[in-house]
């Protein structure tokens, strides 16, 4: 030992008495003494060595122990994270201080129908339940530079962006200047490519992938613009798709309620300062491979990849990140929105169960990948009619029929009940509004006008994919439906007796309830179904589907809705869903010429958006040659997120007859017929319904369900046409008549309007 041998050399170093004669007497005595305790401690080296041993024995013990518990606490720490740690500093009991990992989360939306609204308060209500603060913002009152989003970065906040995509793949006008400000930062050599370096963020976007080229177009952009800024994603960015058939759960809500799972499951960890082995990629791999060791990782243990892919193809695919379908745990979680942060380990138990027990249903030889899966799943045909659809209809008045038609009472319905006058159908073709159904059995619709009032909660797609209910079925449920709405006005004050009982029996039926009729693939039988109880069909479309137009079998009357003259003009009031919906529209006109029944053209007037083409209508007439042409001002059904229209784009009915006269002119075939002022509505009609000067724009039903009947008789082979059903029109219903289209046998009652939604 080394103390042994510093002993040795001390009692050889140290001199005897001998050496120092000239010494005095105390300076002896002193190396004598100092030379007796060397030798002692030479004795007893051993005992000393072995005491140094024990005690450094006990000490390693000691530490050891130390380290074992600083571990149990970092574990209890994890399982029970609102525990406190306690220290004692100069004897009192203090708390200590944490590391603040996430300070707060702002939630930034744009939003155009509410919904992304909606969305961000429901996450806020999650992510409040953790006891983090919480701040929900509109895009259209954030300004990036002024509020400086920099500022994120230190202040420790967590930003999540929900927006929407609109038009042709646009922001919503609340996210349009934020959007610009991103993209244009990315190349703006002031900010530079490190402007938001550490700043963390989540997307969830929302969108339609009906609309194939422009799907949340808006959410990929403001994802890559956040990433080239180097802005550190930290979970995948989420889609919610307003298309039933191809939502990855079956609906928006469902989405986002899976995507806000993960959301809060992601943020539990980084408030614990877990950054979950993530780091993020230099964006310098190849397409599909990351060579970082963190993604190596995940790949190998089945995660999700969440960091960035490299953006330089501009390929929208390498922003797709998500790699797994959990709709097993996902389907379960849908009715709750919100979990608790004690659940979290359960639900994420119950995910990884969930996804082995999907995959050992399928026998080893028969055994699917996780792809193959999901396209299982997709090619499924889904309901179109999904809970939260369902909620939004009824809510609105709806009964809803199986699983995609639908029934409502008409305003006008209700109006004749009560001796208040009918609809224009009934002054310009004589439909007893109290026996008219107004029903679909289709709710989904090709087209997003910005007039519907519906608001757009019904569903839209350009094909049938959703599972299939019997017409039989529904024109059964459909009838029993509207004789149950008809059943509430018995007694009702002012509802007369006659037309209550003549109401329980349906004659005629609207299929303009809401949607695209024409689209159900059994129209045909269900149009058969209605001629053989003797109700008349009137039915209307958005001039997108020619070829059932084509193979439709003979109506009462047919009509298609033309709501603009020019392409550009359809495209942005009809906002149609194919790519090719121009021609498409020309196609349903020139199939509409051929047929040989009754035909319309149905125009609404939307001021300052379309009431200035009429040398354009004229020329689309020339192409359709329809019997009549409905001109009717654009209704205002109050104000909707869905689109800018305002009671400043209704016409006064003086600017309906004045355009109507004026379209009128330029036809050499048509005149004015009939004129409905309480409906804002006029009629032209074709020449050939004026019999020797008087106007027959009436339909003789009765006389048309002969000759349907005679046509199926004879396998189609009779063909009948327009003027074989037509009947004279009253006087009052001409235009220039005194009762401008009022039937003089009802009472008019003036009131004040008020929002109504209803009628067709």
């Amino acid at each position: 030992m080394w103390w042994t041998l510093a002993v040795g050399v001390l009692l050889s170093l140290c001199p005897g008495p001998v050496c120092g004669e000239q010494r005095d007497d105390v300076y002896i005595e002193a190396w004598n003494s100092l030379q007796s305790y060397a030798l002692s401690l030479w004795h007893i080296r051993h005992y000393i060595c072995s005491s140094i041993v024990v005690a450094m024995g006990i000490w390693a013990v000691l530490e050891y122990l130390n380290k074992t518990y600083n571990k149990k606490e970092g574990v209890k720490d994890i399982i029970m994270p609102n525990v406190p740690k306690e220290i004692i500093q100069n004897g009192h009991l203090v708390q200590e201080e944490k590391e603040i990992h996430v300070a707060g989360v702002k939630i930034f939306f744009g939003s155009q129908t509410s919904t992304a609204k909606r969305f961000a308060k429901i996450l806020a209500d999650a992510i409040q339940k953790l006891g983090l603060p919480v701040e929900v913002i509109d895009l259209n009152e954030y300004d990036p530079d002024d509020d400086n989003l920099a500022n994120e970065i230190s202040n420790k906040t967590l930003c999540v962006f929900m927006v929407s995509t609109y038009t042709d793949g646009q922001p919503t006008e609340s996210a349009a200047w934020f959007c610009k400000w991103l993209e244009e930062a990315t190349h703006d050599f002031r900010y530079g490519k490190t402007y938001l370096r550490g700043l963390r963020y989540a997307v969830f976007g929302l969108g339609n992938s009906v609309y194939v080229n422009h799907y949340n177009t808006v959410g990929k952009n403001i994802d890559m613009w956040l990433w080239m800024l180097s802005a550190n994603r930290i979970m995948t960015r989420g889609e919610g798709d307003c298309n039933v058939v191809k939502s990855k759960h079956g609906s928006i809500e469902a989405d986002f309620s899976g995507w806000q799972t993960k959301f809060l499951s992601r943020l539990y960890t980084l408030l614990k300062g877990d950054k979950g082995g993530e780091k993020e990629c230099n964006g310098t791999c190849k397409k599909g491979k990351c060579n970082s060791k963190e993604k190596k990782h995940k790949e190998k243990s089945g995660q999700d990849d969440e960091g960035p892919k490299d953006h330089s193809s501009g390929e929208e695919e390498l922003f797709e990140t998500t790699s797994e379908e959990e709709s097993g745990v996902e389907d379960a979680t849908e009715s709750a929105s919100v979990i608790d942060v004690e659940d979290l380990g359960t639900v994420m138990n119950n995910m990884k169960q969930t996804k082995k027990e999907e995959v050992n249903k399928e026998t080893p030889q028969f055994k699917l990948s996780k792809r193959a899966l999901r396209k299982k799943v997709m090619e499924e045909p889904r309901e179109m009619i999904t809970p939260a659809l369902r909620k939004a209809l009824t809510k609105q008045g709806y009964r809803l029929i199986g699983s995609h038609s639908g029934v409502k009472l008409c305003r006008w319905t209700k109006s004749m009940l009560r001796g208040r006058g009918g609809c224009y159908k009934h002054t310009f073709y004589g439909i007893e509004s109290h026996r008219c159904m107004e029903t679909t059995p289709s709710l989904a619709c090709a087209n997003k006008c910005i007039f519907c009032w519906r608001h757009h909660t019904n569903p839209v797609g350009t094909e049938w994919r959703w599972k299939m209910d019997e017409a039989d079925m529904i024109l059964k449920e459909a009838i029993e439906n509207h004789q149950n709405l008809i059943k509430q006005f018995k007694g009702v004050p002012g509802v007369k007796a006659e037309r209550y009982a003549e109401g329980m029996v349906v004659k005629h039926c609207a299929l303009s309830l809401v949607g695209e009729p024409i689209m159900y693939p059994k129209i045909n039988h269900f149009l058969k179904l209605l001629h053989h109880q003797n109700i008349s069909s009137f039915l209307v479309t958005n001039a997108q589907f020619p070829e059932e137009i084509r193979n439709l079998k003979p109506v009462t009357q047919l009509y298609v809705s033309v709501d603009a003259s020019t392409k550009d003009s359809l495209k942005k009031i009809d906002r149609p869903l194919f790519k090719d919906f121009w021609s498409r529209f020309l196609e349903s006109l020139k199939a509409l010429a051929d047929k040989k029944q009754r035909t319309v053209y149905r125009l609404t007037l939307v001021k300052a958006w379309n009431v200035d083409e009429i040398r354009s209508y004229a020329d689309l007439i020339e192409i359709g040659k329809p019997d009549f042409i409905e001109v009717k001002g654009v209704t205002y059904c109050g104000e909707s997120s869905a689109s800018n229209l305002t009671m400043a784009n209704v016409p006064w009915h003086e600017e309906v007859v004045y355009f109507v006269q004026q379209l009128a002119d330029l036809l050499i075939d048509y005149e004015i017929a009939c004129e409905h002022e309480h409906s804002n509505c006029l009629l032209i009609a074709h020449k050939k319904f004026k019999v020797n000067g008087e106007w027959w724009t009436w339909i003789d039903y009765d006389q048309f369900q002969l000759l349907i009947k005679d046509h199926e008789e004879n396998r189609g082979t009779k063909i009948f046409s327009a003027e074989d059903y037509m009947a004279k029109t009253p006087a009052w219903s001409l235009f220039g008549a005194k009762q401008r289209g009022f039937d003089p046998v009802d009472t008019r009652f003036q009131r004040k309007k008020v929002k109504d939604i209803s009628g067709c």
